[in-house]
């Protein structure tokens, strides 16, 4: 299932001509929230009336309709703070208004962009399965009660919904990837530090990254020149890498005896059947292992890195442990069985780990694995939230823990009907390329060139 909705060149189209405008797309944008009722997609939406009046303003700029993102709406996931809106990260006793807004925010604001509100999470961004939160708990669009993905479960819910063409998600373990792999959807998550992460509540502040969910390659392409910029604020902000120049890719596929789809024939079934396609679409594939990323992904939560997330919920924890969920709150006290001596054998396990899966990168452009392996229900991961969350996590702990970037692409449904999507990963500051093996995937032509691009690339051929 994909979106419904128009796509940002859609809506720049309508609003430029004429034949459409930001308050009318407004009104169609508060319409759709208000028919799909409380749903679990949003925390707190703009009210009606205040989301016309932002896009009446919108309108009136100078200059309005040569924006980038004029009058395009979008979301916000509810863990990165806008000026004057609850940032709750789906823990109502945890909750401030913000009185500043993140600097990412700020740029698609200031591109013409039109917030619309924030969306649903997992509490503190503990979770990829969209089950840990004290509101409405999110469903796939797919339906058969299938879990939405978390921690970014609104984010992705509301781009498949066709409500908005984007969202501003965050992803540490996954939380981007996985939610729109269950929702059909794009999600993105570049290399750290592309886009700063000023004004995000972390969870993990070494490994946070904020993403993007979208429906397509162009769509993600348009926002991003808008919101990726160094921000001397963000100590891990560095600036983007060069473009893709063509050319046939290198895709490294592990042997399908390494791939893991916990008893999901289904799933392996149709994961196989993509790479056999692969050839066809401009991929020269070569056989690699699996190994050193699964093991850095182990990492993540049987290693030291859950007890950062204390730096930031340890005080909330200590004063209030009830107002916690108990799966996230055993998650956050977990983290106090580590120490120092852990901390640092860690991280040189993870340097080893590190420096093999880089030389790996000769041998190949990208990676392409499932981006899960297995669905859950909502009634699965309730009855076992821990262990199910782990296997929706199989493909995407390692991620920034080895400094990938990667995207989840949808490339159909199985023959039960589920979401199917594969993960396209590369190196750090490969975005460009990785994203032209998604759009490669997608069929989908890369034609766009913003005018931030076009001087980019003319700088790259001096």
């Amino acid at each position: 299932m994909r979106s419904t909705g128009p796509s940002i060149a859609e809506i720049l189209h309508s609003h430029e001509s004429g034949s459409g405008s930001p308050t009318n797309t407004a009104a169609r944008v508060a319409d759709a929230i208000a028919a799909n009722g409380d749903d679990g997609t949003w925390i707190t939406p703009v009210p009606r009336a205040q989301l016309l009046a932002a896009a009446a303003e919108i309108e009136r700029r100078p200059g309005a309709r040569t924006l980038p993102l004029y009058g395009v709406p979008f979301g916000v996931k509810d863990s990165i703070d806008v000026a004057g809106w609850p940032t709750t990260l789906a823990c109502p006793d945890f909750a401030y208004t913000a009185t500043g807004t993140a600097p990412a925010v700020q740029r698609l604001l200031d591109a013409g962009a039109l917030f619309v509100g924030k969306t649903n999470l997992d509490q503190f961004a503990t979770g990829l399965n969209g089950t840990r939160t004290p509101y409405t708990i999110p469903r796939s669009v797919f339906g058969g009660d299938l879990v939405c993905g978390g921690s970014s479960s609104g984010s992705a819910r509301a781009v498949a919904l066709g409500e908005v063409p984007f969202c501003v998600a965050t992803d540490t373990a996954g939380s981007g990837r996985v939610p729109a792999a269950l929702n059909g959807i794009v999600g993105w998550k570049p290399s750290r530090g592309l886009i700063s992460a000023v004004g995000l509540v972390p969870a993990c502040k070494s490994l946070d990254c904020v993403t993007l969910t979208a429906t397509s390659i162009e769509d993600l392409d348009r926002v991003f020149d808008v919101i990726a910029a160094v921000d001397p604020d963000d100590p891990w902000s560095r600036p983007r890498g060069p473009r893709h120049r063509g050319g046939r890719l290198r895709a490294g596929l592990p042997a399908a005896a390494e791939l893991e789809f916990f008893g999901d024939t289904v799933f392996r079934d149709a994961h196989l059947a993509l790479r056999e396609r692969l050839s066809g679409l401009g991929f020269d594939c070569v056989a690699t292992t699996l190994e050193p990323f699964l093991a850095a992904g182990e990492l993540l939560y049987q290693g030291p890195w859950v007890a950062e997330r204390l730096v930031e919920f340890g005080d909330f924890l200590a004063d209030h442990p009830d107002s916690i969920l108990p799966t996230v709150r055993e998650i956050l006290t977990g983290g106090y069985r580590f120490d120092a001596v852990d901390v640092f054998r860690a991280q040189q396990r993870l340097q080893r780990l590190r420096a093999r899966v880089a030389r790996m990168w000769a041998d190949f452009d990208v990676l392409v694995l499932p981006a899960i392996g297995t669905t859950f229900t909502v009634a699965q991961v309730l009855a076992d939230p821990v262990a199910t969350n782990t296997v929706l996590g199989h493909y995407t702990h390692f991620g920034n823990l080895l400094d990938l970037t990667a995207v989840a692409v949808p490339v159909g449904v199985t023959g039960d009907g589920r979401p199917l999507s594969v993960m396209v990963a590369g190196p750090a500051l490969a975005d460009d390329t990785v994203l032209a093996a998604a759009a490669r995937i997608l069929d989908e032509p890369r034609t766009v060139v913003t005018a931030a691009a076009a001087a980019r690339a003319a700088k790259e051929r001096q």
